[in-house]
């Protein structure tokens, strides 16, 4: 695991590498606020946009498929963490509106990413936009039986789904038409992974746990760093380890795995993809070795495509991908396109000055609805205090939380809930507003603007619903009144998101939290389910989120980051209150 960078600021890292990519192709405007690239020339009467997105450090996915022949328009998070649903909603907007052809959402299947792209769509609909949304899911390595309900992982076999979306939307065929083709190549896409070692996150401390031995490998790792689901050693020869991944992705005895019958395929298309830290020497050489054994099998692909197309940062691993193809597909996959991340050394310049591509305030407008019914029943000074305690708490746990989300989960979840803290925590400074309405909905979309994840999605959508919730109050909250909102608001969480209390997750402690205050009794006690619900997770299995795909030796020894962050946050709240 290299851990020597040149660049280590990572938020710069993720801003900066987003810009190259417009100034490679004079067709794409790049966002910089809002971290979102887009396809300048794209004409939403004539054509339906194709929007995909996710966590930085996948490159060239998502920004470098932007381009004519595939994907409209990208929305980037930062490194591993879901772009933010007001991200998403503007990037929505930059490329259709309600005249126009529509947009179809194209996201891999992680909890954070569903919910986030999910939440938007919605909102997108909710203004007249025709929207759409496919979730792909090839990873075969996680089998059914350890997926349960998250269902499988979204690896680089949706960089497929984006060139045969993008190709059919090019033809100006109708959303429905768009998403069907997509949906097409989803339902039959396969992928397993294998590294040599994790990968280290400029300015991230390194865990030792993490580093493999110079005789070991992972198979069936995910691309946010996650351990895989079977340690290799000693390291297989290339031969062995190659015929192992080709047995998990189309052997159709193993019941636990067979999502594609290959046996009836009318066509093969092979994908060999690098996760980032290989030399085209020795990714060729894999290829070759893969091709030959899929002939010895009766499984010569139509298509192959060789090369770095979905990487996890520098991880010195590789993926394979087989894709099920009907012939019409052949020429969506043939079809030429102007993204530069597809397209190996057809690099795109112009003489028109680069400054013109790159936009850094935010220009991508939405028009947001008033809300009727506001009372002005808030004490500014009190809610400040009361949210900037619950904000110092979670930024001083940071560290906690971290190391927590390290052994069970990608270690972002500190990071995710600082950034989000310290944002509300400027917001709330010098309020004035007296309307409880107004301050819950500046609350929420602060922290829709600024916290990723899975965590982001679930505080942004509980949020929303709180200010909805208080839209209905005529007189000053007590605790009680309280107690009712929160109440009201869990039960719409709920609606958008499987997560219970038992499947760890933040709902462990945020459930007790508001059944608690429902029940009548203090924010003190409130605060105490909380932290109760957080520590009962320690030896919980995970049900939900990402921390289904990793080993579960660390659930004994920590407990549920989320859950700890929501503990921290509402014990603040109370040391803020009773001040």
């Amino acid at each position: 695991m290299s851990t020597k960078h040149f660049v280590t600021d990572v938020d710069k890292l993720v801003v900066d590498s987003l810009e190259s990519v417009a100034l490679l192709n004079p067709d794409l405007v790049y966002y910089k606020n809002d971290k979102v690239i887009v396809q300048k020339s794209h004409d939403s009467k004539k054509k339906v946009a194709v929007l995909s997105g996710g966590g930085a450090g996948h490159e060239p996915a998502h920004a470098g498929f932007v381009g004519e022949g595939m994907l409209t328009v990208a929305a980037s998070g930062w490194i591993f963490a879901s772009p933010s649903v007001a991200q998403i909603g503007r990037a929505i907007d930059s490329v259709s509106d309600a005249k126009g052809k529509g947009v179809l959402l194209v996201l891999k299947n992680y909890t954070g990413d569903v919910l986030h792209f999910s939440l938007a769509a919605e909102k997108a609909r909710g203004r007249g936009v025709p929207v759409e949304v496919v979730i792909v899911g090839d990873d075969v390595a996680v089998g059914r039986a350890k997926s349960g309900k998250v269902g499988r992982r979204g690896l680089a076999g949706t960089v497929l789904v984006h060139k045969v979306a993008g190709a059919t939307a090019s033809k100006g065929s109708s959303i429905a038409q768009v998403t069907a083709a997509a949906r097409e190549v989803a339902e039959n896409l396969v992928t397993v992974g294998v590294s040599l070692n994790h990968v280290h996150i400029p300015g991230r401390k390194i865990e030792e746990e993490n580093l493999m031995a110079e005789d070991e490998a992972e198979l069936g790792l995910g691309i946010h760093n996650e351990k895989g689901c079977q340690r290799l050693k000693p390291i297989p020869t290339l031969p062995v380890l190659v015929s192992g991944m080709i047995d998990q992705l189309s052997d159709p005895k193993d019941s636990d795995r067979a999502y594609v019958d290959f046996t009836s395929a009318e066509n093969i298309v092979l994908m060999v993809n690098n996760l980032g830290g290989l030399s085209p020497l020795e990714l060729g050489a894999i290829t070759t070795e893969v091709i030959s054994q899929l002939d010895g099998r009766s499984l010569r692909p139509a298509r192959v495509f060789s090369g770095t197309y979905m990487t996890s940062l520098d991880g010195p691993g590789f993926s394979i991908t087989l894709l099920k193809a009907a012939s019409s597909i052949l020429p969506l996959l043939d079809a030429p396109t102007e993204a530069v991340g597809f397209t190996p050394g057809c690099v795109l310049t112009s003489t028109s000055e680069t400054a013109a591509r790159v936009i850094l305030e935010d220009e991508i407008k939405t028009v947001h609805p008033v809300r009727a019914n506001a009372p002005s029943i808030l004490d500014p000074a009190a809610f400040a205090a009361a949210a900037a305690a619950a904000c110092k708490k979670a930024i001083a746990a940071e560290p906690e939380i971290t190391q927590f989300d390290t052994v069970v989960g990608d270690g972002d979840c500190g990071y995710t809930l600082k950034r989000a803290s310290e944002a509300v925590l400027a917001s709330v400074t010098g309020t004035t507003s007296s309307s409880t309405v107004d301050a819950l909905t500046t609350l929420a979309e602060t922290v829709e603007n600024n916290m990723d994840g899975t965590s982001g999605a679930i505080f942004s959508i509980y949020l929303h619903a709180l200010a909805t919730a208080a839209t209905s109050v005529t007189k000053k909250l007590d605790t009680a009144g309280w107690g009712a909102c929160a109440a009201d608001a869990l039960e719409t969480l709920y609606a958008a998101t499987p997560a219970r209390p038992g499947d760890r997750t933040l709902v462990d402690a945020l459930d007790p939290f508001v059944k608690a205050l429902a029940a009548g009794k203090s924010l003190e006690e409130a605060a105490r389910a909380a932290k109760e619900g957080a520590e009962g997770t320690k030896g919980m299995n995970a049900s939900l989120g990402r921390a289904v795909y990793v080993d579960s030796a660390g659930y004994d020894r920590v407990p549920d980051p989320g859950a700890v962050g929501v503990a921290k946050l509402v014990e603040g709240l109370f040391e803020g209150v009773s001040k």
